[in-house]
């Protein structure tokens, strides 16, 4: 038996070290096999589970007694506990069980979903006992299972679809995460064709809709799309109108991609649906309209903000997607190298004075001040913040909305909350010269002030403010320090490509061209969308405001001198920032150019 569970272990590990390289076929729409992994002989289907992990090295006999009193408290299963406790990773349970029960191991990115087999059961099914059909073979649906011993679940398939049923293990969140995409996409299109099909007048559609009808076609068609854009990780949602079509696109790890096409049918029904959501006018189509919307998906609140703009084709929408967990973060954790870390806690632990954060929109600002503040609070500060609009509730810090309509606006907010005895204030944005001056001031006057501003880099936040009519004297007394960023795409690891860099790629990487070079590029597989890219990570320019480049502002110097200055105080530019990452393997030269100013 010893002998048999070593040689199917050597077979699994031979196998997981050829998985990147199997599957390249160059015909990616054929049936591809799958790689076996022998059972010689008969099976022991009698051996425990938590003994075939101590057998695989994977725990210690005290680890699974330990486990199995747990188990004996909780009633959850014993692979569950292991997991839950850190003893082994879902992985390691999904090769014993390939042994235990000699049913294969089958990873997403291996294999073509046949999206007729998908059809085959319901989402409704799918996600209730965590299983996705993929295939047909040789007369059998083959369907991803995370608990193989489920007999009722393997039943219910069976019996749902008529055909007999192959098991194969997968990951739980590969499952999951699969339900998502293809359901999702089938049901956006499914749903468009079917208020295309509707005969109803507008009239008739907009009372509907008022009435909040669930089952009405606009009403589902907005909860799909929303709901695939969500579990999709989208920041956005854009709804656009051309001449004979409405094209739905959504912004994930920055980059646009588009979902589906649709006739312009639905698109009155859209709009509609999605204005009365964000308790907007639907009668008012000649202007532009803001609006916000709180939902539910997947049992986790989600917050919405909603842009409405005329164009000559209709009105088009763009819906900001924001999820608050990305909001509360240890700002150690943001992808920022310690050396410029060590100079952001130098900044903020500053008692007064102002400290910048810039960049584009969509690049990670506001998710770096709340990770500041975050740090910053504590019980004996009075932070107070002034937002538009406040996008994560935060205990500890008095927070404020920003309300135009009401006259509440960033300067008139950062007046009144002065007079509230701060010793923290953070303003959302600085987009004027009252709200500049108002945030220069306070900073002069004891207080620490954190903000954004939209600029290109750490430097021209200085020409910015100046730009803005703040003198040259209040901005070199009240500025600390400026935290320029961009977000770009990491690699997707499951099937990024090493290769020999160019000798133009290593002019821009800074490498000399006699030096070897060798530097990963984008695939594409299921579980990047077939980008390539899967994530993304922040390049930072951090840059301290010392004695140096406080005399060259007060004395109103060009930007070259100032950006001089910064460099000879060890700053790292944007450029620096992202080459480290592409020389990490973690990006491609091509990203490098897309997000810095490289690329211009």
């Amino acid at each position: 038996m010893r002998l048999w569970l070593n040689i199917n272990s050597l077979l699994i590990i031979l196998r997981y070290s050829n998985k990147n390289n199997y599957l390249k076929g160059s015909n990616k729409n054929i049936h591809k096999p799958y790689i076996k992994v022998l059972h010689g002989g008969k099976m022991n289907r009698r051996k425990r589970l938590g003994d075939m992990l101590i057998e695989l090295n994977y725990i210690t006999e005290n680890d699974l007694q330990e486990a199995l009193k747990i188990q004996k408290e909780t009633g959850n299963k014993i692979g569950e506990v292991l997991i839950e406790r850190g003893f082994i990773t879902e992985d390691d349970l999904l090769q014993a069980l390939e042994i235990q029960l000699g049913i294969q191991r089958i990873y997403l990115d291996m294999i073509t979903v046949d999206r007729k087999a998908v059809k085959m059961i319901s989402e409704s099914l799918a996600k209730k006992y965590n299983v996705f059909p993929v295939q047909f073979i040789e007369g059998k649906l083959l369907v991803l299972m995370n608990d193989p011993l489920n007999i009722i679940a393997e039943d219910d398939v069976r019996i749902a679809s008529g055909y007999e049923v192959k098991i194969a293990l997968c990951g739980k969140a590969e499952i999951s995460q699969a339900i998502s995409k293809y359901y999702s996409e089938d049901y956006m299109k499914k749903t468009a064709e079917e208020f295309r099909n509707q005969e109803k007048n507008n009239e008739v559609l907009e009372e509907e809709l008022s009435e909040d009808i669930k089952n009405a076609p606009a009403v589902k068609l907005v909860d799909s799309i929303i709901q695939n854009a969500v579990r999709s990780k989208a920041s956005d949602i854009h709804i656009e109108p051309f001449e004979n079509r409405v094209c739905v696109r959504y912004r994930i790890d920055g980059a646009l991609q588009k979902q589906f096409d649709s006739p312009k049918e639905p698109l009155a029904g859209l709009i509609t649906r999605i204005k009365i959501m964000g308790n907007m006018d639907i009668a008012e189509k000649r202007i532009p309209q803001d609006g916000r919307i709180f939902t539910r998906v997947d049992d986790e609140n989600v917050d919405l903000r909603v842009s409405v703009l005329p164009t000559v084709n209709g009105e088009k929408i763009v819906i900001r997607i924001l999820d608050k967990s990305e909001f509360n973060v240890d700002k150690s954790v943001l992808g920022i190298a310690d050396d410029d870390l060590d100079k952001i806690n130098k900044i903020i632990n500053k008692p007064h004075g102002i400290v910048l954060v810039t960049g584009p929109t969509g690049s990670g600002k506001s998710t770096t001040l709340y990770s500041l503040l975050r740090d910053l609070n504590k019980e004996d500060k009075n932070i107070i913040t002034v937002e538009d609009p406040v996008e994560f509730s935060m205990d500890g810090i008095n927070q404020v909305n920003v309300n135009a309509k009401a006259g509440l606006t960033f300067a008139s907010g950062l007046r009144s909350i002065l007079r509230q005895d701060p010793d923290i204030v953070m303003l959302g944005e600085i987009r004027d010269t009252e709200t500049a001056e108002i945030a220069v001031r306070a900073a002069i006057t004891g207080h620490l002030v954190l903000s954004t501003i939209h600029t290109n880099d750490a430097p021209s936040s200085i020409v910015r403010l100046k730009d803005m009519g703040v003198a040259p004297y209040l901005v070199s007394s009240a500025l600390v320090g400026i935290i320029a960023q961009r977000l770009i795409r990491k690699l997707c690891i499951h099937c990024k490509e090493e290769y020999i860099a160019s000798d133009y790629e290593k002019e821009i990487l800074g490498v000399p061209k006699y030096q070897d070079l060798t530097l990963y590029r984008k695939v594409g597989c299921n579980r990047c969308s077939n980008t390539g890219y899967k994530g993304r990570v922040g390049i930072y320019e951090v840059m301290e405001i010392n004695r140096e480049i406080r005399d060259l502002i007060n004395a109103d110097k060009p930007l070259e001198e100032i950006t001089n200055a910064a460099l000879r105080n060890n700053m790292k530019t944007l450029n620096k920032s992202a080459m480290n990452v592409v020389l990490n393997g973690n990006s491609t030269v091509e990203e490098l150019l897309r997000v810095t100013l490289l690329g211009d």
